[in-house]
């Protein structure tokens, strides 16, 4: 009896693996349903389709980087004009100067007697000089020793600025990126609050405090509120969030101490942010006016960015040529670090 069940066990087993193993007739798709020749036909359609397609994709994205690239070209040439502008005349004469736009200043509510007026003829813009002279140049370097003064007192103001704030920004945006901790986090709120408010609103503070310390019409009036600004904590605080934490865990897993962690992990990393930011707050305070007019009360303390506004209309070539070496530091230390600056901020989180 058990023989006869185990032969018919494996008869039912046999049965079921020639049932598994029976080949399925595919089903017929619309391409096999189809005879060679309309099959040919199909396939030649399709393929002059999508050949259309890829064409009218090609041009459609021609046209649309070619309105991209001449949007580009004439903002950029907006932006340029009066730089090449105020550059090449500088090189004209000082009557060539007046003759073209004297009619300017003279509609002005400075020179005019009852307010702006309009204009009696068109002023005549010119790029090239008719007379090439550096005469201009030679006066301002060389005979009136005032500018090279207002020069060296935009360097003393500028750089001990940038310098203390990148310090401050560095150690304080490591601190806020490691230790992410609810007061931190309600500190850096308050950083970005004080950010986000107008210059205007922290100049009255900013000359209180100067004055109760006895600073005020020197030179840490305007350098101390500088160094300890937030914008550069703040993008640099970004940055630095971003680096991966598996870094800091094997160094501190070597035996690493926060010191050598700052040093040789956070800044190198931070290079071209610390970079970027240093482009921008050296042409930020390289351009300031408004804290030397209100705490720097001696003319003789004031900047270059101030002085420049004081020329008056008889100096007009002097007044070109004093924008033109004005805008050489700015524009040297902006072609050196323009890669950093386009990396720092790309990578930043700033959009």
């Amino acid at each position: 009896m058990d023989d006869i069940k185990r032969i018919e066990r494996k008869k039912q087993a046999t049965l079921a693996r020639r049932h598994i193993y029976t080949q399925v007739k595919k089903p017929e798709t619309f391409i096999t349903s189809m005879t060679e020749e309309a099959r040919e036909a199909f396939f030649a359609s399709e393929k002059k389709r999508i050949q259309t397609n890829l064409k009218k994709r090609k041009i459609r994205n021609g046209v649309i980087t070619g309105f991209g690239i001449f949007a580009a070209v004439l903002i950029s040439a907006f932006a340029l004009i009066p730089i090449f502008f105020t550059f090449l005349n500088s090189f004209m004469s000082s009557e060539e100067i007046v003759a073209n736009y004297k009619v300017v200043f003279q509609s002005m509510s400075g020179h005019a007697t009852e307010g702006a007026t309009y204009m009696s003829r068109m002023p005549v813009l010119k790029l090239i000089p008719e007379e090439v002279t550096i005469s201009q140049y030679t006066t301002l370097l060389f005979m009136n020793p005032e500018y090279l003064f207002k020069y060296w007192n935009s360097l003393l103001l500028t750089l001990p600025i940038v310098a203390g704030q990148m310090i401050v920004a560095c150690l304080a945006s490591y601190s806020f990126a490691r230790y992410r901790r609810k007061r931190r986090e309600v500190l850096f709120f308050s950083y970005i609050i004080l950010m986000l408010m107008p210059f205007q609103v922290t100049l009255v503070p900013n000359y209180m405090i100067a004055d109760t310390l006895g600073i005020l019409n020197t030179v840490w009036a305007i350098i101390l509120p500088g160094i300890f600004s937030t914008f550069a904590i703040f993008l640099l605080t970004k940055y630095m969030r971003q680096i991966p934490s598996g870094y800091i865990e094997a160094a501190t897993l070597d035996g690493a101490s926060e010191w050598q962690i700052f040093t040789n992990i956070a800044l190198p990393l931070c290079k071209n942010a610390i970079f970027a930011l240093t482009i921008l707050l050296f042409i930020d305070y390289w351009n300031m006016v408004e804290q030397p007019l209100v705490l720097l009360t001696d003319a003789s303390k004031q900047p270059l960015s101030v002085f420049l506004s004081q020329i008056n209309e008889p100096e007009l070539g002097i007044a070109f040529a004093a924008s033109s070496v004005y805008m050489i530091p700015p524009l040297l230390i902006f072609f050196w670090g323009e890669d950093y600056l386009v990396e720092g901020i790309s990578r930043s989180g700033i959009k």
